[in-house]
C-alpha cells in the first residue's frame, strides 16, 4: 500500500506535470500554430524534472547555473522524444535538419537558444507553484 505521503507527492507531480505539458503546448501552439500530443509528455517531463533538479539543488546555486541545467534537461528531453516520435516512430512532428548546428534533425542550437528565457520561466514557476499550491518554502534566488 502507498503512504500518505507517497500518494500526496505523486498527486504533486501529476499536477506540475499536467501544468507543464500545457504550457509546452501552448507555446508550440503560439511558435508553430499547432502541436502534437506527444508534446505534453515531453513539455509535463521537462517541468518535473527541471522542478526536481530545482527543488534538490542548494538554494544558494544561482539562477545562471540552474537555468543552463534546466535548458540542458530540456534539450535532451527534447532530443530523445524526437528519437523516439520523429525518427522510430515515422510521425515527423518537428524537424531541425534544416538549421545551422542541429543534431539528427531533433535538436539546434538556434532553439537552446531560444529555450534561455523559458527554461527561467520554468525555474520561477516550479518555485512559486510549490510555493502557492503545495506550501513548500517561499522562494529566493541568486542571479550571480
Amino acid at each position: 500500500m502507498i503512504s500518505v505521503t507517497a500518494r500526496k507527492k505523486i498527486g504533486e507531480m501529476l499536477i506540475l506535470f499536467i501544468i507543464g505539458g500545457l504550457i509546452y503546448m501552448g507555446i508550440e501552439l503560439l511558435w508553430r500554430g499547432h502541436t502534437h500530443i506527444t508534446m505534453m509528455i515531453a513539455g509535463g517531463l521537462c517541468f518535473i524534472l527541471i522542478g526536481v533538479v530545482n527543488t534538490y539543488l542548494p538554494w544558494g546555486l544561482n539562477l545562471v547555473w540552474q537555468t543552463a541545467i534546466s535548458v540542458a534537461i530540456i534539450k535532451v528531453v527534447e532530443f530523445i522524444v524526437g528519437l523516439i516520435v520523429n525518427v522510430w516512430l515515422g510521425l515527423n512532428v518537428w524537424c531541425y535538419a534544416d538549421l545551422t548546428f542541429n543534431i539528427m534533425g531533433q535538436i539546434s542550437l538556434l532553439f537552446t537558444i531560444l529555450w534561455i528565457p523559458l527554461a527561467i520561466f520554468a525555474i520561477f514557476l516550479d518555485d512559486w507553484l510549490r510555493h502557492w499550491l503545495f506550501g513548500e518554502e517561499k522562494p529566493r534566488y541568486r542571479i550571480l
